[in-house]
């Protein structure tokens, strides 16, 4: 594969609304991802400042699209701050696009199949070879060898093989579904922090390298005690619902109107909830009397506490305990949790303008950086496949005639 260089510089807008004080700026990437994971990493590299080209094949052959509707809220919150252009990379003008934006970039994510990847010159020998600076950013399902290297996989059957469903839900009814795409999401966070690495060793040796993960190696890692107690104690972790898998009490409880979260694990804390709810006779219970001894009757514990919760309503459960010192929460819903004064304080969107759709607020990365603080405003929203495409052509050196005879052979759009 032969690189010609071509500078390729973030729109005047962008750079204004980011500034370039963010950490990222300067840094080129181009996004080859579809699905959930590689998109959500790159994100966390546009939320900060990087240049991102994201490359997608001409409709109709979109084979990436989470919800089949780019101006949706899903895929409006996934490609913010990218700019977008459709290369068909299975024609000889789609490669030699694609090698001269190559020739340009830091970074280069995709989660093609292996085969995918030889065909289209995106190994990270062939890359490397013609510019030994590219990061190469992989993402697959089980990973880039072994057995399952080759099998598609998506969040739901990843929970499933990971171990997760088999911990979550209430014991005796069976595996549940974690609410989130939480593989997705754990290895495009995982794949991002990955990236951010390689591009410090690059700093000190002057080289590139391959970085990779999936959704299987990321779901094993985020188990993390509850792995452990297999890993290191030979135990298989089974479901305990809303309470917590070691720590006693630690669950949800009944208010006189709903539901709240309380965390009274350790000595002090327990101490501390008896005198805050005048449970006294909790306290001098010998089956309560130490931590061991309220594991051990962890039902009837519960249970005891359920009818000294009742008696409060849950406002009143958060005034009495959070301030002795004994974590408690309400239960909300999405809704709820964003229009909670914290979740508010803390503003945790930012509103970008889109053409079509006017004013979105979209969530913000939630790293708080003292030096570069969060931009006001997104710099662009989500664009639509091949939005930029003759914009990008452009700053690679191709003339209007020769990206107008590519749109009419179809080989861009």
């Amino acid at each position: 594969m032969m690189f010609v260089y071509f500078a390729i510089h973030p729109p005047d807008d962008l750079m204004t609304q980011t500034a370039s004080s963010l950490p990222l700026h300067g840094y080129n990437v181009l996004d080859l991802t579809v699905a959930r994971a590689g998109p959500a990493a790159v994100r966390l590299l546009s939320d900060w400042g990087a240049n991102v080209i994201r490359v997608e094949p001409p409709p109709p052959q979109d084979r990436g699209s989470v919800t089949g509707r780019r101006r949706g809220s899903d895929e409006q919150n996934l490609h913010r701050n990218k700019r977008s252009m459709c290369v068909d990379l299975k024609t000889e003008e789609g490669a030699r696009i694609l090698s001269r934006l190559i020739a340009n970039t830091d970074v280069v994510v995709e989660n093609f199949r292996s085969a995918v990847k030889a065909r289209l010159g995106l190994t990270y020998d062939k890359l490397s070879a013609a510019n030994p600076r590219v990061i190469l950013a992989s993402i697959s399902g089980f990973g880039q060898d072994g057995p399952y290297c080759e099998r598609p996989g998506v969040d739901q059957i990843v929970q499933g093989m990971s171990g997760l469903s088999s911990v979550t839900g209430e014991p005796g009814r069976g595996p549940v579904r974690v609410g989130i795409a939480i593989s997705d999401t754990t290895a495009g966070m995982f794949l991002g922090q990955g990236i951010l690495l390689a591009l410090l060793h690059r700093e000190r040796t002057g080289r590139g390298q391959w970085v990779h993960t999936s959704l299987i190696e990321s779901m094993l890692n985020k188990l993390d005690f509850q792995g452990a107690r297999y890993t290191v104690d030979g135990e298989v972790p089974t479901q305990q619902g809303n309470a917590h898998p070691t720590l006693v009490p630690m669950g949800t409880y009944r208010a006189s109107d709903g539901l709240v979260n309380i965390a009274a694990s350790t000595e002090r804390m327990w101490t501390n909830f008896c005198q805050a709810l005048d449970a006294q006779a909790l306290q001098a219970d010998p089956d309560y009397r130490d931590a061991a001894s309220r594991a051990r009757h962890r039902a009837q514990l519960d249970e005891a506490i359920n009818r000294c919760t009742s008696r409060y309503t849950c406002a009143e459960l958060m005034a009495r305990l959070n301030p002795a010192g004994v974590p408690c929460g309400p239960i909300f819903d999405i809704g709820q949790a964003f229009e909670d004064p914290q979740v508010r304080h803390l503003g945790m969107t930012r509103p970008v303008r889109h053409p079509v759709l006017g004013e979105l607020n979209l969530l913000r990365s939630p790293i708080n950086l003292s030096a570069a603080p969060h931009p006001e405003r997104f710099g662009r929203a989500a664009p639509d496949p091949g939005e930029q495409t003759e914009e990008l052509l452009s700053e690679l050196g191709y003339d209007a005639d020769q990206v107008a005879r590519w749109k009419r052979d179809g080989v861009v759009a």
